[in-house]
C-alpha cells in the first residue's frame, strides 16, 4: 500500500511540475505580448488601429514583433509592426544609436517603395517614448519563424502557426517571388538589398512572400558609368542587430569595400539552401568574422559541400549563386528563366496575381483551364491565394459563368464552417444574378451541394429566391430544370419554407404557364414531393388545386391521376372512404373519359378508380358489419 501511495505522488508531482511548466510558459507569453502592447501605449499608431494577438516576428534578429491590428475607422485588417526600445537596455550606450537608426531605416526605406513583391506599408513609421512602430498589409510569419526560428513569437504560437505546413509550390512560387522582388530593387529602385534572409522575408496571410527588410540597403554610387555599391563595414564589437546576419552575406559585401548586386544573388544562393535544409546555412560563423574569414577560405579551396535537400533541377543554379566570383553569379533576369519556376501549380499562382492586367477574353480561358488545374493545388493555398481572386472577379457579370463553377468546386472541398466563413458572403451578390442566364444554371446545378452548407436562414433569404426567380423565369428550359430539381433538395429545404414558399410558386407556375411540358412537370414535381408533406396539406391544398387545372391533355390528365395514386397508396398519407367516394371518385370518373386519352390511358384510369371503389366498398362493409355487432350486442 506504501508502495502504491508513492507512485501516486510521483505522478501526482509530475502533473504539478507539467501544469507548473505550462503556466510559466503562458505567463511568460502574455507578459512578453503585454509588454509590447503595453509599449504601444503613447505611439501616435494607436490613435488610428486596434492593437490585436500577437503572432510572429521579423527584422534583424527577429527583434520586431508582429502583431494582427485594425483600422478604427474602416475595420481593415493590417499587421503592427513593433520594435520596443528596451531591447536596447542590453546594448552599450554608445551602440544604442547605430542600433535605433538601423531599425527605423528599415521600416522608412520600405514606405518609399510600392510593388507588389515587396511588404506594403499602410502606416509610416511612428516612434514614441517606447517604441518604434509602423502598420503593413496583414502578415502570416516571416520566413525565418517559418523555418523554425521562433524568437520574440508568442508561446506557445498560434494554432495557424502551429499546423502550418509549406507546400512544394509554395517554395516555388515564394522564391520565383523574392526574384520579382530583387528585379525590382536592382532594375527599377537600384537598391542593394543588403541582408536577403529569411528574417528579411515575411509570407503574407494570403500566402505571398514579400521582401520586408531593407534595414541594410544601399543606393549606388556611379564612376564611369558603371553603378558601385559600397560594401558592409562589418565591426566586431557592434551589437548584431545593427549589422547584417554574416551566414548570409557575400564574402565581398563584408570584405571589400565596394560590390554590385550580384552581393545579394549570393545571399538569394544562401536562403535557397536555408529554405530546403530546415533553415540551416551551408557555412554557420555565428556573426564572427574571424569564422567568417576561414569559411570564405575554405570555399576558395573547396567545393561546395553537399546540397543537402536542395532540389536537383536547382543544385547548379544554387552552386553558381554561391560562386565567389561575383561575374559567375547569375542575375535576377537569368534566374527567372530556369526550369524550376516552369510548375504548372506556380504558373497558375503567378497568372492569378497578373489577373489586373488581363482583358476579359484570356480571363474566361484561364478560368476554364484553372478548373482542371485545381487538383494540383493544396486545400490551403487554394482558399488563401486561389479563392480570393476568383471572388474578385465576381463583380463581372460576363465572367461569372466561368469564375462561379471553380469557387463551387472549391466549396465542395470545403467544411460547412469554411464555406459559411470564407464563401457563402461572397456568393450572397452573385444569387441575384440573372443575367447572364448561365449563372442561374451552374446554381441550379449544384444546389444540392449549396444547400447542404448553407445555414437555413441563409437558404430563406439568398438560395430558395434565386431558385424561385428561376421559376419565373422567360425560359421554360429553366423552369424545367428548377422542376427536375426540386424533388432532390426537397428534403433539406426547411418545412415551413417548402409549404409556404415552394408549393405555392410551383402551382402558380402550373397554372399560369403556356407550355404544356412545364405544366406537367410542375404537377410530376409536386407527385415527388407529397412523402415531404403532412397529410392535411395535400388533402386540403395540393388535391383541391388539381380541380382549377383547366388543361385536358392526356399528359396533364395522367400527371393528375399519378398525385391521386401516389396519395391513395402512401402509408403517411392515404385516403379514407369518405373522402375516395366524396371527392376523389367524383373528380376523376370524368376525366377518364376525356377524349384525349387512349386505350392504355384510359385503362389506367379505370384501374385506379377500381381500387378507389374496392377499398371504399371494403372498408366500409367492415365498418357496417362492425356496427351490426355492436347493435346485436346491445340487444
Amino acid at each position: 500500500m506504501e508502495k502504491y501511495t508513492g507512485a501516486m505522488f510521483d505522478k501526482l508531482d509530475k502533473l504539478k511540475s507539467a501544469a507548473m511548466n505550462a503556466t510559466v510558459t503562458a505567463y511568460c507569453a502574455t507578459k512578453s505580448a503585454v509588454g509590447a502592447v503595453g509599449a504601444l501605449i503613447g505611439n501616435p499608431l494607436t490613435k488610428d488601429y486596434e492593437v490585436g494577438k500577437h503572432v510572429a516576428s521579423f527584422g534583424p534578429n527577429l527583434c520586431w514583433k508582429i502583431f494582427d491590428g485594425k483600422r478604427k475607422s474602416t475595420g481593415q485588417e493590417v499587421s503592427l509592426v513593433v520594435f520596443e526600445k528596451k531591447t536596447l537596455d542590453s546594448i552599450d550606450k554608445h551602440d544604442r544609436p547605430a542600433v535605433l537608426e538601423v531599425m527605423k531605416k528599415g521600416a522608412v526605406q520600405l514606405t518609399r517603395l510600392r510593388h507588389p513583391r515587396i511588404l506594403m506599408i499602410q502606416h509610416p513609421l511612428e516612434e514614441s517614448k517606447d517604441c518604434l512602430a509602423f502598420a503593413t498589409e496583414p502578415i502570416f510569419a516571416s520566413l525565418a519563424n517559418v523555418l523554425g526560428r521562433h524568437e520574440n513569437m508568442p508561446n506557445p504560437p498560434n494554432p495557424d502557426f502551429a499546423t502550418f505546413e509549406m507546400y512544394d509550390v509554395e517554395r516555388v512560387y515564394g522564391l520565383y517571388q523574392l526574384v520579382e522582388g530583387l528585379t525590382f530593387l536592382h532594375n527599377d529602385a537600384k537598391i542593394l538589398q543588403g541582408s536577403l534572409n529569411p528574417e528579411h522575408v515575411v509570407i503574407t496571410k494570403n500566402g505571398q512572400w514579400k521582401i520586408s527588410g531593407l534595414f541594410f540597403s544601399s543606393t549606388p554610387t556611379i564612376i564611369d558609368g558603371q553603378s558601385t555599391y559600397s560594401g558592409c563595414q562589418w565591426e566586431p564589437r557592434l551589437f548584431p542587430y545593427a549589422q547584417p546576419d554574416l551566414n548570409y552575406c557575400a564574402p565581398e559585401y563584408i570584405l571589400s569595400r565596394s560590390c554590385d548586386v550580384s552581393s545579394d544573388m549570393y545571399s538569394l544562393g544562401v536562403l535557397i539552401y536555408a529554405l530546403f535544409n530546415g533553415g540551416k546555412t551551408p557555412y554557420s560563423c555565428d556573426n564572427n568574422m574571424t569564422a567568417f574569414k576561414r569559411n570564405v577560405e575554405l570555399m576558395s579551396r573547396e567545393s561546395l559541400p553537399g546540397l543537402g535537400g536542395v532540389p536537383p533541377e536547382l543544385k547548379s543554379h544554387v552552386t553558381s549563386l554561391l560562386s565567389l566570383t561575383c561575374a559567375l553569379r547569375p542575375d535576377v533576369h537569368q534566374m527567372a528563366k530556369i526550369s524550376y519556376f516552369e510548375n504548372v501549380a506556380a504558373l497558375t499562382l503567378q497568372y492569378l496575381d497578373s489577373l489586373m492586367q488581363r482583358d476579359d477574353m484570356a480571363k474566361a480561358q484561364f478560368f476554364k483551364s484553372l478548373y482542371k488545374i485545381m487538383s494540383k493545388l493544396p486545400k490551403r493555398v487554394i482558399i488563401q491565394r486561389v479563392l480570393p481572386q476568383l471572388c474578385l472577379q465576381f463583380s463581372n457579370h460576363k465572367l461569372v459563368p466561368f469564375v462561379l463553377p471553380n469557387v463551387l468546386l472549391i466549396t465542395e472541398d470545403c467544411t460547412t464552417d469554411e464555406y459559411v466563413r470564407l464563401i457563402l458572403p461572397e456568393l450572397k451578390p452573385v444569387f441575384k444574378i440573372q443575367d447572364p442566364i448561365q449563372v442561374t444554371i451552374i446554381f441550379l446545378k449544384k444546389l444540392e451541394l449549396l444547400l447542404s452548407k448553407t445555414p437555413s436562414d441563409s437558404i430563406r433569404d439568398d438560395v430558395l429566391p434565386m431558385v424561385f426567380r428561376a421559376l419565373e423565369a422567360p425560359s421554360t428550359d429553366i423552369q424545367e430544370m428548377v422542376l427536375n430539381i426540386v424533388p432532390n433538395f426537397a428534403p433539406l429545404v426547411d418545412y415551413t419554407l417548402m409549404k409556404n414558399s415552394v408549393i405555392p410558386r410551383i402551382k402558380t407556375l402550373c397554372l399560369q404557364t403556356s407550355s404544356l411540358a412545364v405544366r406537367v412537370n410542375s404537377l410530376v414535381c409536386i407527385g415527388k414531393i407529397l412523402e415531404h408533406l403532412d397529410k392535411y396539406v395535400v388533402m386540403e391544398d395540393i388535391l383541391p388545386f388539381l380541380a382549377q387545372i383547366p388543361s385536358r391533355e392526356a399528359p396533364t390528365l395522367m400527371a393528375m391521376l399519378g398525385i391521386y395514386k401516389q396519395t391513395m397508396i402512401h402509408k403517411k398519407l392515404g385516403m379514407d372512404k369518405d373522402y375516395l367516394a366524396m371527392k376523389a371518385i367524383p373528380f376523376l370518373f370524368p376525366l377518364s373519359i376525356e377524349p384525349s386519352l387512349n386505350l392504355k390511358q384510359f385503362s389506367q384510369f379505370m384501374d385506379i378508380l377500381n381500387d378507389m371503389v374496392k377499398r371504399v366498398g371494403v372498408e366500409h362493409k367492415a365498418k357496417l358489419e362492425q356496427l351490426g355487432k355492436m347493435q346485436e350486442q346491445t340487444q
